[in-house]
């Protein structure tokens, strides 16, 4: 027995599919995600097949019959396509870097009005805001990996209970968690965190201003959290949309 749904989605990926027809991965507000095909989607004469792109926000209609994997996207209105966010290549890189972590973290037909939320909210920050895209990308990292069960303990050394970290550098293991510059010299396996790594990932959480940004701590960042997600998740390769730019 099929459902007719209603419910707004951001389009994480499409693909062709046979002569004309389109096959897309959304994030919706009902359904979590789903695999929906838009037959005939890439005719002229398509009513809708046009703006089923990644990264627009959409209200859509399902027909939704659970005993298939892929279900049929029969109507589609477009909310934001993010504009402004389109004309700056580095809002477009973190932009992807979002959705395929959404696209890659998070299983089928799960519902989450969190994130959901949370992935319009960053998307329409990354649209509008003066923060920085890397910035805003970390703060949703964060985010996400918290609303799945993965969070980045940071307030303590996970081996002797410190809260004083602000005196060299750190460490990280991925199965104990933060180190301190005392535990970290008996660790042979860890990550290294220096301060300015370590005061940016604070302020990422702590939803506080970054004073100062380098090229340097941004990669270093983003290895990290990369690094976090091959230990934390199975067959989890990299973030692909990082490495565009």
């Amino acid at each position: 027995m099929s459902k007719i749904i209603k419910t707004e989605a951001i389009v994480l990926s499409k693909m062709n599919y046979r002569d004309t027809s389109i096959i897309t991965i959304v994030y919706t507000e009902e359904l979590g995600k789903i695999s929906a095909i838009v037959k005939g989607g890439r005719s002229p004469r398509s009513k809708f097949g046009m703006i089923i792109d990644p990264l627009n926000h959409l209200q859509i209609i399902i027909y939704l019959k659970e005993s298939r994997e892929v279900q049929l996207l029969s109507d589609a209105g477009i909310i934001s396509h993010f504009p402004k966010l389109k004309e700056n290549l580095k809002a477009v890189k973190y932009s992807y870097a979002v959705i395929e972590l959404v696209n890659k973290l998070i299983p089928g037909d799960e519902p989450n009005k969190r994130i959901f939320k949370g992935l319009v909210r960053i998307l329409s920050l990354l649209n509008s805001s003066d923060q920085s895209p890397e910035i805003l990308f970390g703060r949703f990292f964060l985010f996400l990996t918290t609303e799945i069960g993965y969070e980045i303990q940071l307030d303590k050394c996970s081996v002797c209970g410190s809260t004083e970290l602000n005196n060299g550098e750190l460490g990280f293991n991925y199965g104990r968690g933060l180190l301190c510059t005392k535990c970290k010299k008996e660790s042979i396996d860890n990550y290294k965190i220096n301060s300015e790594l370590f005061s940016y990932i604070i302020c990422l959480k702590n939803n506080e201003q970054v004073n100062s940004l380098t090229e340097t701590t941004i990669n270093n960042a983003n290895n990290f959290f990369e690094s976090y997600l091959q230990y934390h998740i199975y067959k989890f390769k990299e973030i692909q949309s990082l490495k565009t730019l």
